[in-house]
């Protein structure tokens, strides 16, 4: 049969039934929303217990509730379970599978809730797992940042502002500033959690019900610390799945750059690290080359979790209390992020950890670009007593001669510096080399090797809390 007699040619192609098919492909969320279906089934079990104990459905009825869910997750887990788009979503295959197991008892289950306290539950349920596994995850990368600081505790390297050669730091202390960072998006991700942690279940559609259920009841029994206060916000409110966009979105951020500076740091031109063959690919042309492309992806993920925090943004921004069907569009973006990012920590960590540090090449680029003249202009005020902006110009002058003789600042002669300033002494020389210079960055928090592990001794306790 040709295709212009098998479809609506008012509707096109794909929908050879018209409208109702069109209304079945918009309307259904099965597709996607079955990611929920163990938090939907134990969502059930709590509320069907709670219903027992409160005397509004028999033990009897719910017995048999509680043997056909459980029977119902054992046939989604082995395969088996028949999803169907005509069912539109998790909750209503459910049911459905419910009563073709246990008959009239499963239309009891559905007593004082509704599809959008429901759908509330199981996503936060969801939500709060996943902000659990991000935070082992970021924990996982933090101990071997922390690994690392300690090992190159006192490894010299350049540290850069413009991504120009600044001042002379350590690779573990450049290590550390990654820890700070990861670190506080594990505090976003516990404050997240600390947030969400109140059950929507019994606000029902949107006014709470008449039935005498207990609301404290189910909330601890599925976990949460109490349940929502106010029903129309219970049900209407998304803030949960923003927040854990948003906290993806920060972390990405911080992978992103992260990647960039392995990118950098890989190339011929700095020569800093090297990555294992576990992390890089191969060129179809050039047999030299070796590209960071597990780094560059991290990189280019960043992108697509920052669109869905957008997406879902945009979707709740003109949305009246309570419930609209707009807010069926907040898992898909969910459920990509948190794929998204469970993947990027977990590259982003093994990269961490299989980087081999190319430490001369890093202390040689330390030298370069006159990065202890900040050094030199910071003795002169603190053992010459001159002003600053006096030291800032006779720092000047002296790299000025030393790039006239294409010579470190160190290897300057003292007649030569004494030329520049009288007050000048020997006792210079013990802040112009690179070592010397980052172990006299003592200031709490500086690049110093012994303060990089007081950070690193106190991350370690931190962490073993966190």
């Amino acid at each position: 049969m040709s295709e212009k007699k098998t479809s609506n040619q008012m509707w096109g192609g794909r929908f050879a039934s018209g409208p109702a098919a069109i209304m079945e492909a918009i309307n259904a969320s099965i597709g996607f929303d079955r990611k929920l279906y163990a938090q939907d089934i134990r969502g059930s079990l709590a509320h069907a217990e709670m219903l027992a104990e409160s005397g509004i459905i028999s033990k009897k009825d719910q017995r048999e509730i509680a043997r056909g869910l459980n029977t119902i997750l054992s046939e989604i887990e082995a395969g088996t379970f028949e999803f169907s788009a005509k069912l539109e979503d998790i909750h209503m295959n459910v049911e459905a599978r419910l009563a073709e197991l246990i008959g009239p008892a499963a239309g009891r289950l559905h007593t004082a809730r509704s599809r959008n306290d429901q759908v509330a539950v199981d996503f936060r349920l969801w939500v709060k797992r996943e902000l659990e596994r991000v935070a082992g995850a970021l924990k996982g990368l933090i101990a071997v940042f922390l690994d690392r600081a300690e090992k190159h505790a006192a490894t010299v390297m350049p540290g850069f502002t413009h991504l120009q050669t600044a001042q002379p730091v350590t690779f573990g202390h450049h290590c550390m500033a990654y820890v700070e960072m990861f670190a506080r998006d594990l505090s976003r991700v516990r404050n997240a959690i600390t947030r969400m942690d109140e059950s929507p279940l019994g606000a029902a559609a949107l006014a709470g019900t008449g039935f005498p259920i207990d609301r404290h009841r189910t909330a601890a029994a599925l976990g949460f610390r109490e349940p929502t206060r106010n029903s129309i916000d219970s049900v209407s409110d998304r803030d949960f799945a923003i927040e854990f966009l948003s906290v993806a979105a920060i972390t990405a951020t911080h992978l992103s750059r992260l990647a960039e500076e392995i990118v950098i740091w890989s190339t011929p031109q700095f020569g800093f690290v090297r990555l294992s063959d576990s992390f890089s690919t191969g060129s179809s042309i050039m047999p030299q080359k070796k590209n960071p492309d597990a780094a560059e992806l991290v990189r280019a993920k960043t992108g697509r979790i920052n669109g869905h925090l957008i997406a879902l943004l945009t979707v709740m921004k003109g949305l009246p209390l309570a419930y609209s069907k707009d807010m069926q569009e907040d898992k898909e973006a969910v459920f990509d992020a948190a794929e998204t990012l469970d993947l990027m920590i977990a590259a982003m960590t093994g990269m961490v950890g299989d980087l081999a540090v190319n430490e001369a090449a890093m202390r040689e680029a330390a030298g370069a670009g006159y990065s202890t003249a900040t050094d030199l202009a910071d003795w002169l005020v603190r053992e010459a007593g001159l002003p600053f902006r006096e030291a800032h110009h006779v720092t000047g002058r002296a790299v000025a001669l030393a790039e006239e003789k294409n010579l470190p600042l160190e290897k300057l002669s003292l007649d030569e510096l004494k030329g520049i300033s009288p007050a000048i002494t020997a006792d210079v020389y013990s802040v112009l080399s690179v070592e010397n210079s980052v172990k006299s960055r003592t200031s709490f928090g500086g690049t110093a090797p012994h303060e990089v592990r007081r950070q690193v001794r106190y991350w370690k306790k931190r962490l073993a809390r966190a």
